[in-house]
């Protein structure tokens, strides 16, 4: 078994007076693909912006419980989040890509952290766009304006941007939400082949799509995660009523 690279131990998260998380305990295991599911409002986009605290930026959140990142606590006083989200960065629902440059929006980051050579921004801008298959698409248009993309190439856009500045982690909150079929199985493939170089943890709604791309499945209901495992496991013979009741369709 090897280290995991996230270590999550009975995390709580309050917003104001109501609980949205109750004693999350999971492991992310390095180079592998874990699926959030379950119903809307049950915590799973909470609790993936809590792995690069996101919800800091949010008003009266109160957070209590352990989460470590390559063994070191994150919440930790003196923590430095501009370091925390370079190696632990997310792809939101929506593509967001700015409204400049293909290339500013791929090295916007690299700007961000200081990388101001020119060798090795330009090196960062062909390696990530080949690696989300972008390069043959843009090389000859990288000046034209990003949000001329279609939807798809827009949200691999964002994860190029991302993986640019060469983190650790992938936090994907449910990035093909507003992408048709044929866009969805692009980016699903896209993923599997990313797990490879990173580490990934997904929120979806869609339970065909946790089931095709992930390792690791787990479903939370109500704040609390419910059942956490391998993810042929979770879908054919899970250890929960409760989980059993969504995977089949009979609640959610």
């Amino acid at each position: 078994m090897t280290t995991p690279i996230i270590e999550v131990k009975t995390l709580s998260l309050w917003y104001g007076k109501f609980q949205a998380l109750k004693d999350v305990t999971i492991d992310v295991e390095i180079n592998r693909i874990t699926a959030l599911i379950g119903p809307s409002g049950c915590g799973k986009s909470t609790f993936l912006r809590t792995l690069n605290r996101m919800n800091d930026l949010i008003e009266g959140v109160r957070i209590t419980g352990t989460v470590l990142f390559q063994g070191r606590a994150i919440y930790a006083k003196g923590t430095d989040l501009l370091d925390l989200r370079q190696n632990v960065g997310m792809v939101f629902q929506r593509p967001n890509p700015f409204p400049i440059s293909v290339a500013d929006n791929v090295t916007y980051g690299l700007r961000v952290h200081g990388i101001t050579d020119r060798t090795v921004r330009d090196e960062r801008l062909q390696r990530s766009l080949e690696a989300v298959h972008l390069w043959s698409e843009l090389k000859d248009g990288l000046n034209r304006n990003a949000l001329a993309l279609s939807s798809e190439q827009q949200q691999r856009l964002c994860i190029a941007r991302l993986i640019a500045v060469e983190p650790e982690v992938l936090l994907m909150d449910e990035p093909c939400s507003a992408l048709d079929p044929i866009a969805t199985a692009r980016i699903e493939e896209l993923m599997a082949e990313l797990k490879k170089l990173y580490t990934i943890v997904i929120v979806t709604h869609n339970m065909q799509q946790a089931a095709r791309v992930s390792d690791t499945t787990g479903y939370f209901l109500l704040g609390e995660l419910i059942e956490v495992g391998p993810t042929p496991q979770v879908f054919t013979a899970p250890r929960d009523s409760r989980t059993e009741d969504y995977i089949t369709g009979r609640f959610g």
